[in-house]
């Protein structure tokens, strides 16, 4: 047996597919104490019968569409012609325009390279420093996820039994709190501009809004529709799914009906990868559960720390952690079933509790010296990565600031939630 976990570590280190790693513990794991294995994969078709599961797929084909589409541009173009004469107009506009499309997309590393090819060129262009433009595209590049519809928000709401819409609630003003920290901190190192900039003129302006008209009522078809009680959350994500699926490809047909079917492969294979994840990790939480591990770990902290605010400032250098070394979604599914009963035990609001771990996973995506941010960036812009790290670091100090406000002022997350939720 001790050969068998020796072996499963090695894989882990070799860079075996995360999914084989953790069946492989769970399987071990029940053997080892005389369970008969049968019951990992009836964990994992328990899986299947979760009705929130099926927002997933379809939130993940509306983003991959987007992405794939004009969108983008058209979004941009909007928003500076709204809001490019302002003082840091354009750097307003990188992050709103960042936040909304992370949002939808949910996956950071899409927002840095469909945006940051069209962002970067044209803040240079504006007299922004590069340090400024590497950091500012480097951090917004995770900003939307608390947003909705986020897919890491829908995922944490399925792994921890927590409304989602709650959690949707509960994201905007956090997320607004941190939108706002950095657009005064653009609005600050604006470059100095040669007279007063001119304000777009109502023809520009009518033309930008005609350009994403049918790409604007996405979000309050969203939320206009779960907040309206018209519809849940899988069904919010099936209409949002079938618009963005007209629009994109019978209104603006950026994208043919040939290209259809390999965006739906990539697409799936990205739920399918979370799926199997996920499920296999329930398989393994659930022996942890039985075995009351996360009560002894519960037991053994409480021994040291008997301040729920200790424990949730280490609970933010730990998913800081994490979430520089994981990607999100593999992050949510390893940690939030270990760390939700400690939560619990130490009577910390699971709606709170769930900003907490996105806004933590967040930063984690830009913090030196190994966040998955920086990486990307590099590579897309072909700069040092070290050059980055000192470029995200303003960004960063701005980004901690939400961080601590988040976690010791719940009702920033919760207000919302008990006033409609």
């Amino acid at each position: 047996m001790g050969f068998l976990q020796f072996f499963t570590l090695m894989l882990a280190l070799l860079g075996c597919p995360l999914f084989i790693v953790i069946s492989a513990i769970a399987l071990l794991s029940f053997f080892s104490v005389g369970i008969d294995i049968s019951v990992v994969i009836i964990e994992m078709s328990r899986l299947s019968d979760t009705p929130l599961l099926l927002s997933l797929p379809l939130f993940i084909f509306a983003g991959t569409l987007l992405s794939e589409s004009g969108a983008p541009q058209r979004i941009l173009l909007l928003s500076q012609v709204l809001l490019g004469w302002m003082p840091g107009g354009l750097a307003v506009v990188s992050l709103g325009v960042c936040a909304v499309f992370t949002a939808f997309t949910g996956a950071s590393g899409v927002t840095i390279f469909a945006l940051g090819g069209l962002l970067f060129p044209a803040l240079i262009k504006a007299r922004y420093s590069e340090n400024f433009s590497l950091g500012l595209i480097t951090s917004s590049g995770s900003l939307g996820l608390l947003f909705p519809p986020s897919l890491p928000l829908i995922l944490y709401g399925v792994i921890s039994g927590t409304r989602i819409d709650q959690l949707f609630l509960a994201g905007i003003l956090p997320g607004i709190l941190m939108l706002s920290l950095l657009v005064g901190y653009s609005m600050a190192k604006s470059p100095a501009r040669e007279g007063a900039k001119k304000r777009p003129s109502k023809q520009e302006v009518r033309a930008a809004l005609m350009g994403s008209a049918w790409e604007l009522p996405l979000p309050f078809i969203v939320l206009g529709g779960i907040y309206g009680g018209i519809f849940v959350a899988g069904e919010a994500a099936a209409v949002t799914a079938l618009y963005v699926l007209m629009v994109e490809i019978g209104i603006y047909r950026d994208i043919s009906l040939r290209q259809l079917p390999e965006i739906m492969v990539r697409s799936m294979m990205l739920f399918g990868g979370i799926l199997v994840v996920l499920a296999a990790s329930m398989a393994s939480t659930n022996f942890l559960v039985d075995r009351e591990v996360p009560m002894r770990i519960f037991e053994f902290i409480q021994h040291y720390i008997s301040s729920k605010y200790t424990f949730l400032l280490l609970l933010n250098l730990f998913l800081l952690v994490v979430g520089s070394m994981l990607d999100i979604f593999s992050a949510l599914v390893l940690v939030v079933p270990l760390i939700v009963p400690i939560a619990n035990a130490y009577d910390v609001n699971l709606v709170h509790l769930g900003i907490i771990f996105l806004t933590n996973l967040q930063i984690g995506y830009c913090t030196p010296p190994v966040g998955l941010n920086l990486f990307l960036a590099s590579y897309r812009f072909e700069k040092p990565v070290v050059q980055l790290y000192k470029a995200s670091l303003p960004f960063l100090g701005l980004l901690f600031v939400t961080l601590i406000i988040i976690t010791y002022f719940p009702l920033l997350s919760l207000w919302l939630v008990q006033l409609w939720g």
